[in-house]
C-alpha cells in the first residue's frame, strides 16, 4: 500500500512503467470535469471516473492481476485495509480481477482531495466507506494498473 497526495507524486515514480503512466496522467492535469466512465490510457492500464455514494458498510475486496490507484477528486473518503492473510478468503472471480473477502479492518486511511491510495494484490480493501456522519457523494478516479 502506498497512500500520498498529488502534490509529490514524482515520489512514487520509478516503481514500474505501467505505474508511472497511471501517475503522469494523473500528474498531467485536473479531470474532475469529465464525464464518469472509463478511459484506456495504454495496454495494461485504464481509469474509471466515477460519482460515488458512501455507505457505513462495504464488501472487501482484493486484486490479482491489477494494482488499484484510488484517487480523491471531490469528497472524504475512508477506505478501510487489511492483509489478505488476515482475511476469509472468498471465491475469485477471474473475469473481474476479483478476491471478495470477509473480515475486520486492520487501519483505515482518508481520503480528501488530491489524496491517493495504491493497493497491491496483498492489500485487501473496503471502498466508499463514510468518513464522517454526513453522507455525500464523491468523486474519484481508480486506475487500474496491470502487474
Amino acid at each position: 500500500m502506498i497512500w500520498g497526495n498529488v502534490k509529490y507524486i514524482d515520489h512514487y515514480k520509478g516503481i514500474s512503467h505501467a505505474l508511472d503512466v497511471a501517475l503522469d496522467y494523473l500528474a498531467a492535469g485536473d479531470f474532475k470535469e469529465l464525464e464518469n466512465g472509463k478511459l484506456d490510457l495504454e495496454a495494461g492500464v485504464f481509469v474509471k471516473l466515477l460519482d460515488q455514494g458512501l455507505k457505513n458498510s462495504r464488501d472487501w475486496e482484493a486484486h490479482k492481476k491489477y494494482l488499484d490507484v484510488h484517487v480523491m477528486l471531490r469528497g472524504t473518503e475512508q477506505i478501510d485495509l487489511n492483509f489478505i492473510q488476515n482475511m476469509k478468503l472468498n471465491e475469485f472471480v477471474e473475469k473481474d480481477d476479483f478476491l471478495p473477502m470477509d473480515g475486520n479492518k486492520n487501519s483505515s486511511v482518508v481520503l480528501t482531495d488530491g489524496d491517493f491510495l495504491i493497493c497491491y494484490p496483498n492489500d485487501g480493501h473496503r471502498t466508499a466507506v463514510q468518513a464522517g456522519d454526513k453522507p455525500e457523494t464523491i468523486k474519484k478516479a481508480i486506475f487500474k494498473v496491470r502487474i
